[in-house]
C-alpha cells in the first residue's frame, strides 16, 4: 500500500483507539518515524498530510535536509510546515547541530547533555521544547533516566531558560501486535510518574509514548503522542 493510504489507516485506528478509551482524537498527535528511509518517503507523507516526523540520529537528518530545507526550515516565520524531532540518543558531541535543525529534542536524559543543549539553543536565539526519556525497561539497550533520578533532574531544568520542558517519553521492551499487552505496565508508570510531578511542574503535560506494535495500548494509558514508522513507511533501509 502506499504512505498516504498508510497514513489513512493508522489515523484511523488512532481514532478507534481514542473511541475505546473514550478520549477526543485530536488529544493524541501522530509522529511519523522517518528513520532509516529516505527523504521521498517523507515529501510522499507530508503530501499527505502529515506533519510531524521523528528522526532518529542527528547525522542521518543531516543528510536528508537539503531535499527537505523548504518544509523544516525552523527560521521561517511564524512556523515550519513541518517539524522533525530528534527521538534518538544525543551524543553531546552533537548537541549543537541538533539545536540548529531539530524543532524539538525528545530523549533529554542528564543535566549534562540538557546543559550543553541550552547553550547551543541560546547562540541560535532559540528556545527548543524538549521532553525527558525515563528508562522503564530493564534493559541495556534502552536510554534514560531512572525514575528515582526524574525530579532531580527536572529541577535541575529549571535555570535553563533555552530549554521548554514539555513531559515525558519511555520505550518499553519490543513487542509483538499479538502481546501489546505487555506494554500496558511501562505506560501506566510513565502516566503515573508524569501526573505526580504536574502539581509543582504544570507544562510538563505531554505523553510520548507508543509505537506501531503498541499505541493502541498506549493511547488508552494517556499518550499524548504516538510515533508510528513501520506501518506508515514499511521496512525499507534508507541508504
Amino acid at each position: 500500500m502506499s504512505i498516504s493510504a498508510n497514513l489513512q489507516r493508522v489515523r484511523n485506528e488512532i481514532a478507534d483507539a481514542c473511541a475505546r478509551a473514550r478520549r477526543d482524537p485530536s488529544t493524541v498527535s501522530l509522529m511519523a518515524v522517518s528513520k532509516m528511509h529516505p527523504a521521498e518517503a517523507i515529501l510522499e507523507a507530508h503530501a499527505a498530510g502529515q506533519h510531524l516526523f521523528g528522526e532518529n540520529r542527528v547525522q542521518e537528518w543531516q543528510a536528508k535536509l537539503p531535499l527537505l530545507h523548504d518544509l523544516f526550515d525552523a527560521t521561517r516565520s511564524p512556523s515550519p510546515a513541518a517539524q522533525a524531532h530528534l527521538i534518538g540518543p544525543l551524543q553531546n558531541n552533537k548537541t549543537n547541530k541538533a539545536a540548529e535543525i531539530f524543532h524539538a529534542v525528545d530523549t533529554i536524559d542528564s543535566f549534562k547533555t540538557a546543559e550543553r543543549l541550552n547553550r547551543a539553543a541560546a547562540a541560535l536565539n532559540k528556545t527548543l521544547p524538549i521532553l525527558i526519556e525515563v528508562k522503564l525497561s530493564p534493559e541495556e539497550t534502552k536510554h534514560g533516566v531512572p525514575p528515582d533520578q526524574l525530579p532531580e533532574l527536572i529541577a535541575q531544568l529549571t535555570p535553563l531558560t533555552n530549554l521548554r520542558p514539555r513531559g515525558l517519553m519511555t520505550v518499553p521492551p519490543w513487542c509483538t501486535p499479538e502481546d501489546a499487552e505487555t506494554a500496558r505496565p511501562y505506560f501506566a508508570h510513565l502516566r503515573r510518574l508524569r501526573d505526580t510531578l504536574q502539581p509543582t511542574h504544570p507544562t510538563l503535560t505531554e505523553l510520548s509514548m507508543g509505537m506501531t506494535n503498541d499505541f493502541h495500548i498506549a493511547i488508552e494509558e494517556g499518550s499524548t503522542t504516538v510515533r508510528i514508522g513501520t506501518a506508515i513507511f514499511g521496512k525499507r533501509v534508507y541508504t
